[in-house]
């Protein structure tokens, strides 16, 4: 068994991840974390509609900050995909893609204000990065011959749309379609930053112990993206499109001194700005890497590693909930409905009402980190066995799970788990606003001390610690000869 080098990769994660386990702050520290627990589910089960006056504003300003942001992001990522070749377009689509979309609302904030154009760009801007790179793949596996079957003398911009595009509009639109979803989860949590997004309404009805509207706030997002392909229709994208921008509110004028100011002075360091010299410069860098930085990245790669594979245990474990293969029509609707609701609320949401329920840990993140991308997976994957036939005397029961499924589809579920490796670890380091010992409670911290320029610098080392683990997850497939799958 320890042959095969998927097997020992396994193994190898699992090792790390039981190693992290031993350091790692994972524990429940309210004193009644299955009374406040049942709370919430009783909150869930009786939701409070009518609560909140501005509840339909924040979810209709939710919708139009995800389709504002997501358009931008579609737009300019097609366009840098064009360039993707070029090694300068490729590291800056990396670099902008992977600071988390509450790292670029937090940034914005500081000069912007709550203004739209904070919620807007702090979504379009990582968004083209995403789009950037996978749009790039998907033109790239286009089949090349239509193109060579055009008349000679065929302008290159006319070939390209009559010949490339074509081949590949189903995969470019099912992955814009599946990124829209994305935007709408992440205009959500916009609003645990401040912005009138649904976040904003669920972190308050938390804070003053109103379940009931809290769980109302849930059903109307989980409601939102179920029903998506029945609002989101070809024939009415233009109409979204060019309405979503009227309902983003108006927020507070910019003061664009405020901007000058950010850029030629508050994120520049200290020393610096001071005009103190290199030396107190170095001085300052090795205060910030002792106390902030390495503190912050040992966590955040910690809690990462635990993540990944407690995702990839329960993906093995929930794919059989919707395979064909396992139980009946009904089981499998249940498992739907599971994997929907687990898949479709963000991460963050997730981690925050655990940690409101447990107290502050470890524990919280990876429950939420597993549950949200191990639903993803596992649907991935429990589609895929949907595709498998096999014989009629095919085992039953465990021994059909063991031997005959997971087999066929381990190598799928290694490319999915290491494709969501650098997302995992995107989400591990917001996590830290919320209380966690991650980089972004370093960044949050810093932020709220008004010391930008520190928060700079971790954000920047954010940035680089998530480019390392992509391209180490692209390695590790290219090493192990696993298909990337991107629309994961």
């Amino acid at each position: 068994m320890f042959s095969y080098p998927t097997v020992r990769a396994s193994f190898l994660f699992l090792a790390i991840a039981v190693a992290g386990l031993l350091v790692a702050d994972i524990a429940i520290t309210t004193a009644n974390p299955w009374r406040d627990l049942g709370q919430f589910f009783l909150g869930v089960v009786t939701p409070n509609f009518f609560s909140t006056e501005g509840l339909l504003t924040a979810l209709l300003r939710t919708v139009a900050f995800g389709f504002v942001g997501v358009t931008l992001g579609s737009f300019f990522g097609f366009l840098l995909a064009l360039l993707y070749r070029f090694m300068p377009v490729r590291i800056f689509c990396a670099f902008i893609r992977a600071i988390h979309e509450l790292f670029w609302a937090l940034i914005f904030l500081q000069f912007f204000g709550f203004h739209p154009l904070t919620g807007v760009l702090a979504i379009a801007i990582p968004y083209a990065g995403i789009f950037a790179k996978v749009y790039s793949e998907i033109l790239d596996e286009s089949d090349p011959e239509p193109a060579q079957l055009l008349p000679k003398g065929t302008h290159a911009i006319a070939a390209f749309l009559y010949a490339r595009i074509p081949d590949c509009w189903v995969q470019l639109r099912t992955y814009t379609a599946y990124r829209l979803e994305c935007g709408l989860r992440s205009s959500a949590i916009l609003g645990f930053v401040g912005l009138p997004t649904l976040g904003f309404y669920l972190e308050s009805s938390f804070s003053q112990g109103m379940y009931s509207d809290a769980g109302a706030m849930l059903i109307l997002f989980y409601v939102l993206i179920a029903t998506m392909p029945l609002w989101v229709r070809p024939k009415a994208l233009p109409v979204y499109i060019l309405a979503a921008p009227f309902f983003l509110g108006e927020g507070f004028p910019i003061v664009w001194g405020n901007v000058e100011r950010f850029f030629t002075e508050d994120i520049v360091p200290a020393p610096l700005r001071n005009g103190d010299g290199l030396a107190a410069f170095s001085s300052w860098l090795g205060d910030v890497m002792v106390s902030e930085a390495l503190p912050g990245i040992w966590n955040t790669v910690v809690l990462t590693q635990i993540a990944l594979v407690a995702t990839g245990i329960l993906s093995l474990l929930a794919f059989p909930l919707i395979s064909k293969h396992f139980g009946g029509p009904v089981r499998r609707t249940s498992g739907h409905v599971f994997l929907v609701i687990a898949r479709s609320t963000p991460e963050y949401i997730l981690a925050y009402i655990l940690l409101q329920l447990w107290g502050p840990s470890m524990l919280p993140a990876v429950v939420a980190l597993a549950l949200h991308n191990g639903g993803i997976i596992g649907h991935l994957i429990g589609r895929q066995t949907n595709t498998i036939h096999l014989r009629p005397d095919a085992p039953q029961g465990f021994a059909r799970y063991s031997w005959e499924l997971v087999p066929r589809v381990y190598r799928s579920f290694l490319a999915f788990l290491f494709y969501r490796w650098e997302i995992i670890m995107r989400e591990t380091a917001i996590l830290g606003i919320l209380g966690i010992y991650t980089l972004g409670f370093y960044v949050d911290s810093a932020i709220q001390n008004i010391q930008f320029d520190r928060a700079m610098i971790l954000i920047l080392i954010t940035a680089l610690l998530n480019i390392g683990v992509d391209i180490l997850g692209r390695y590790i497939r290219r090493k192990l000869a696993l298909q990337t799958m991107p629309t994961c």
